[in-house]
């Protein structure tokens, strides 16, 4: 019901269940300040405070972010929502002349309207991971593929690369930890981080091309800027050292809209020893 409210009641309320979030005690509010603090040990305590509180503050927009995503029409959506894409002639192009496009993306905190918003603009699939719930997993499938022309479980890449060899355009993000024995141990904000090197043999095997989708509230204008991303394709692993390395970079010029509640360093720095 607060998601079928007008978009201009989405900010004060969100604000309002961002305040809540903050002051419950809650185990996400924890492993933001963790995540923060460790990446950018280089700001001072304060810095690092106001961070970790406008990330917090402002993830209680995600209720509303991911309902207008998964429930709004295209109409409501463009009428209601202020963005830009930018570089969106460059993937038309691509797609025109059917090339395969593996479009990675990084985890912000309105990672569902992002994707709802470019796959209303270009024909879309994309890489998800099931979700623990059953009831939720079938809600949140049923949703994203309102924009999206179809979706696969990551650890089905065949269904994916098949989808690259014909042209068409996926969505992948690798920026969270998906277990030990899935990853290599690779450098994340200068930290060693779960990092799934799959990226490098997706595009050895499809020939596609790469780009890099970043998201990011520019006066009130969600702006999604697309680019191309070559990266180090000498062995998976500096493959997927180089886009770490490109999402730190993009996550430094806007670190309040990351999903720092995610325990990226679990299977590296524990999540009973690190997240405690």
């Amino acid at each position: 019901m607060l998601v079928g409210l007008p978009r201009f009641l989405h900010k004060p309320l969100g604000y309002l269940i961002g305040m809540i979030f903050y002051i419950l005690p809650l185990n996400r509010n924890l492993y933001s300040k963790k995540n923060i603090d460790l990446c950018f040990a280089e700001l001072d305590s304060d810095q690092r405070r106001n961070d970790d509180r406008k990330n917090i503050l402002l993830s209680g927009r995600i209720p509303f972010d991911s309902g207008i995503s998964w429930f709004w029409s295209d109409k409501r959506i463009n009428s209601s929502i202020d963005y830009d894409i930018r570089g969106l002639d460059m993937l038309l192009d691509e797609q025109k002349h059917k090339k395969g496009v593996l479009l990675f993306f990084k985890h912000s905190l309105h990672l569902e309207l992002d994707a709802r918003l470019i796959a209303m603009n270009a024909e879309m699939y994309g890489v998800e991971r099931v979700h623990n719930s059953d009831y939720f997993d079938s809600v949140q499938s049923r949703g994203r593929l309102k924009g999206l022309q179809g979706s696969a479980d990551k650890n089905q890449p065949i269904k994916f690369i098949r989808w690259l060899k014909t042209g068409k355009t996926v969505l992948y993000a690798i920026d969270q930890d998906y277990g030990i024995k899935s990853s290599e141990i690779i450098k994340f904000f200068g930290n060693d981080a779960a990092t799934i090197t799959a990226p490098h043999k997706i595009v050895e095997s499809s020939k596609c091309k790469t780009y890099f989708l970043n998201s990011y509230i520019e006066d009130n204008t969600l702006i999604l800027s697309l680019e191309s991303f070559v990266g180090d394709k000498s062995s998976p692993i500096n493959f997927s050292q180089s886009i770490n390395d490109f999402i730190e970079s993009k996550v430094k010029l806007h670190p309040d809209e990351y999903l720092w509640q995610h325990r990226r360093f679990k299977s590296t720095l524990g999540k009973d020893n690190f997240y405690k």
